[in-house]
């Protein structure tokens, strides 16, 4: 069920991210259509939809990796700065959307590893090189973060060797060793087969036990269930409806959740 989070202290009420209002468009495809969301600190909140909803653009918005036309995008209340208008709008102050990109880990639908590093290297090589830190410190680091996924028995062996539950594994140590402000999740189950899914669900299942902040794009609607404090639908660039995953896997309001609900997986 989800997570009593009503131990916070009133300095951890600032979102990690916050979004309002937000628009993409690609070319005279418009994929974003007015969206707000909001991570607090320590929150789960689940992203769900059919294919073409929005929802891994919305997620790749809030990590800058996409640029939106329209709408605010603030971390810990820090508003991005933007130059230009519409299509032709891009943020206008790089080393900002650098510092913040570095506190916002991403783990992808494919693993993307590097194959020609150890998977101990993988998880070491963005700390050291992009944020500069004492490689003796980060390697120990490394270690404990593929110990809590499971595969602190692999450092040494290559990507390849790995099955893909145990290579996604690899990707979360990955984005963890990073130490970010929250995770982002874009459908990081639905490369693995059954079995090897439930390896990976485990793992983020006890990432949201620990209080971490997520935002996780997914198909499977147990695990939204589980591990989530608030659920969005998204249906062709809107928000069809928000909300506490009891109510709205348990008692959806609006006739297109009703459909896509029929058509997922029973939670």
């Amino acid at each position: 069920m989800p997570r009593d989070n009503s131990d916070q202290t009133p300095t951890d009420t600032l979102p990690v991210i916050e979004i309002r209002d937000l628009h993409k468009s690609y070319g005279a495809l418009e994929v974003l259509k007015g969206v707000d969301l909001v991570a607090p600190r320590g929150h789960v909140v689940s992203l769900i939809g059919s294919s073409g909803s929005g929802k891994s653009t919305l997620l790749r918005c809030a990590n800058l990796l996409e640029e939106s036309q329209q709408g605010d995008i603030r971390f810990e209340g820090e508003p991005i700065k933007w130059k230009g208008q519409g299509l032709n709008r891009h943020p206008a102050d790089r080393a900002q959307v650098t510092r913040i990109r570095t506190n916002l880990s991403m783990v992808f639908q494919q693993f993307n590893l590097w194959s020609h590093m150890t998977i101990l290297q993988n998880v070491m090589e963005a700390p050291v090189t992009v944020l500069g830190r004492d490689k003796a410190e980060v390697e120990e680091k490394a270690r404990e973060y593929l110990a809590k996924v499971g595969i602190g028995d692999k450092c040494d062996v290559w990507p390849a060797q790995l099955s893909g539950g145990q290579q996604q594994r690899a990707a979360i140590a990955r984005a963890l060793c990073m130490e970010p402000k929250a995770l982002l999740f874009d459908e990081p189950t639905s490369a693995l087969d059954p079995e090897l899914e439930q390896e990976v669900v485990k793992v983020i299942k006890d990432l949201a036990a620990e209080g971490r902040t997520m935002i996780i794009v997914t198909h499977d609607m147990r695990m939204a269930h589980d591990v989530s404090d608030h659920v969005v639908f998204l249906h062709q660039g809107l928000i069809e409806e928000e909300g506490a995953p009891s109510e709205l896997f348990g008692n959806p309001k609006s006739e297109r959740l009703k459909q896509f609900l029929s058509h997922s997986h029973p939670v």
